[in-house]
């Protein structure tokens, strides 16, 4: 039997990367999931995904603003599984504040986590992915890849860059049978999302349906948010045969926001 293909998912412990990884797992990949959380969760999280699809699931703990546990996490998943097919950069965080009063902290760990660390899984899948022949790169940017915000300077320089360079190493691995291209999400329903609606009903004295459609919604046209199980499904379809002539692609999951 030929050996089954693996994705590695960086950011998967939960939210929107646990939503590609139980998508890419029920689509036959074996799974690498990385995150932080509690530990005990995360094993639990990782044998139930195992017994649900019947793929092997791993789990590594790479610190993402770290270089080299980033390497290690490539090259673990290689040494456990044979391959690193498909790569799914996820892993994000976010801070909001005016530029002037925005925290240096802040901005270099958004920039390492949303952006750099993006080169650098790349930076160390890209062999792995030529010497197979086969590979699909997935970024996971944002409707801010593509439009700005006010109060989220780090957030939206990381993600413009995201789209840069999911471009540039699409051009440079298009020979290779290798694609690369961005998932443009808004705003995506997420527990973290779902829990911030009453605190910010109660702040604002409007309703919970208000706040959703006036104040998270507003940009986008068909007031209706993303799920995670979308995002998933079109990431499961980039790294299928099928999609083997979209890169370089930057695409919006937006409800229309960009389009206006």
């Amino acid at each position: 039997m030929p050996q089954r293909k693996t994705a590695l998912i960086t950011g998967s412990t939960s939210g929107i990367g646990l939503g590609m990884a139980r998508a890419l797992a029920n689509a036959g990949f074996n799974i690498m999931l990385n995150g932080l959380g509690d530990a005990d969760e995360i094993e639990r999280t990782r044998k139930t995904l195992a017994a649900d699809s019947g793929v092997d699931v791993g789990f590594h703990g790479a610190d993402m603003t770290r270089p080299g546990e980033i390497a290690d996490l490539v090259t673990t998943t290689r040494e456990r599984f044979g391959s690193v097919d498909v790569l799914v950069n996820n892993a994000g965080i976010q801070h909001v504040a005016a530029i002037e009063e925005f925290p240096v902290d802040k901005w270099d760990n958004i920039i390492a986590i949303n952006l750099s660390s993006s080169f650098h899984t790349i930076h160390h899948a890209v062999p792995l992915m030529k010497d197979a022949g086969w590979g699909r790169i997935i970024n996971l940017a944002s409707a801010h890849a593509l439009v700005a915000s006010p109060y989220k300077s780090a957030y939206v320089a990381a993600k413009h860059g995201v789209a840069g360079l999911t471009k540039t190493v699409a051009l440079e691995v298009a020979e290779h049978n290798i694609t690369c291209n961005a998932i443009c999400p808004a705003y995506v329903w997420t527990p973290l999302v779902e829990n911030q609606i009453a605190d910010t009903a109660r702040v604002r004295g409007i309703s919970e349906d208000e706040v959703k459609r006036d104040v998270l919604l507003a940009a986008q046209p068909t007031k209706s948010f993303v799920t995670v199980e979308e995002i998933g499904e079109f990431a499961a379809f980039l790294a299928s045969g099928a999609a083997r002539n979209i890169t370089g692609a930057i695409l919006p999951m937006d409800g229309g926001w960009t389009a206006k």
